[in-house]
Order: structure tokens, then C-alpha cells, then sequence
């Protein structure tokens, strides 16, 4: 069986799913019924939106210390195995040149 694939929904759906939410008579499930989205989806989206409706939806979120730490610790492990891919080049290019000259 398959993985279910997730939809993803613009900034400008969102915001007029919630604001059809609050300016309409009709019931929440409803809405969702009839813009096909799930109705936890919808609540959700209302919910961020009523806390924040300045940053709801941007998709910025602001790194915490463990992203940025995590960030820095990536970028020091990408440069050490290069390094050391380099070093083992170089032993076995000195290796092979070692078994030349005793040849």
C-alpha cells in the first residue's frame, strides 16, 4: 500500500478558507465539505489565524538555537569527511608511489 501523498495549500487559499469561516452563516464542516478540505485542516487554519494573523500561514518560522547549532554541526561534519577524503587520497597516491620506487 502506498504512501498517501499530503496537499499543500497556497497562503491566499488558507486565508480565504478561514475568512469564509468568519464571515459565513455556514457551519465549519461545511466549508471544508465544499473547498474539499478536511475539517481538523480547516480548524486548524482558523485557529493559527485567530492567534496570529499577521505571520499566519508565511511559512517562516523563526530557527530556534538546536536548528542553528544543528545547522553549524552539518556544516563542520560536511567539511571534516572532505578533508578526510582528501587525506586518503593523497596516502594512497604516496602508497602507490612508495611501491614504484621499491620496484
Amino acid at each position: 500500500m502506498g504512501k498517501r501523498k499530503l496537499k499543500k495549500y497556497n497562503k491566499d487559499f488558507k486565508l480565504r478558507a478561514v475568512k469564509l469561516c468568519l464571515e459565513s452563516d455556514k457551519h465549519d464542516a461545511e466549508i471544508a465539505r465544499d473547498l474539499g478540505v478536511h475539517q481538523t485542516t480547516l480548524s486548524t487554519w482558523k485557529q493559527k489565524y485567530l492567534k496570529n494573523q499577521k505571520q499566519a500561514f508565511s511559512g517562516h518560522k523563526e530557527p530556534d538555537a538546536f536548528s542553528e547549532e544543528l545547522k553549524a554541526l552539518k556544516k563542520e561534519l560536511r567539511i571534516a569527511k572532505e578533508e578526510r577524503d582528501i587525506l586518503k587520497k593523497a596516502l594512497a597516491i604516496c602508497n602507490s608511489e612508495q611501491k614504484r620506487n621499491m620496484l
